[in-house]
């Protein structure tokens, strides 16, 4: 008896359950879609991710501070979905290029490449995308920019905060974004 090899996977699953251009989504359709991805991706959301998620659809701050391995990503992917559905933009912000790239090609498979942008002090790619994966000092910049921005961001290796000599690029996005809601990881 042959076996049939499995379907790929869904080209970007995320953005098919979007609203079409122009269109938002009410919160519980954000959260129903979105549980339905994980549900049909065969993952069972951690009782800190359903917190997590519930805390960032009402529009509050979160720092989710869990081990690596527990799920971060995502939550941080849903911080991306919600602000997509709700017509903002979203940011991913780490110190570290080649985990920017890594996240920026993650996210190009979930959302669709035309959907996400990358910015690093070496290139700039699709920078007007509703998502944008960048380091932490452009984020900086861009905040001191356009503080009125309403804007998701996701700060990955938020321990960088305390650092003397780059933490400053977590610090000012915090106070130059009073309209942001931040998830710090």
């Amino acid at each position: 008896m042959s076996t049939l090899p499995a379907p790929p996977p869904a080209e970007a699953p995320l953005e098919a359950l979007l609203p079409p251009p122009g269109g938002t989504l009410a919160p519980d359709a954000v959260l129903d879609r979105f549980v339905s991805f994980a549900s049909g991706a065969g993952l069972t959301l951690y009782p800190h991710q359903e917190e997590a998620i519930l805390q960032l659809l009402d529009g509050r701050h979160v720092v989710l501070s869990t081990p690596t391995g527990s799920g971060k990503s995502l939550v941080a992917t849903f911080l991306h979905f919600k602000a997509m559905a709700e017509g903002r933009r979203s940011f991913y912000t780490c110190p570290i290029k080649a985990l920017v790239n890594e996240k920026f090609f993650d996210l190009c498979r979930l959302f669709g490449p035309e959907n996400v942008g990358m910015m690093t002090g070496d290139a700039a790619v699709n920078r007007d995308a509703p998502i944008v994966c960048c380091t932490a000092e452009i984020l900086m910049n861009l905040s001191v920019r356009d503080g009125a921005a309403r804007l998701d961001v996701v700060m990955d290796e938020f321990h960088y905060y305390g650092d003397k000599e780059r933490g400053v690029a977590w610090q000012v996005p915090l106070l130059a974004l009073p309209d942001a809601t931040f998830l710090l990881m």
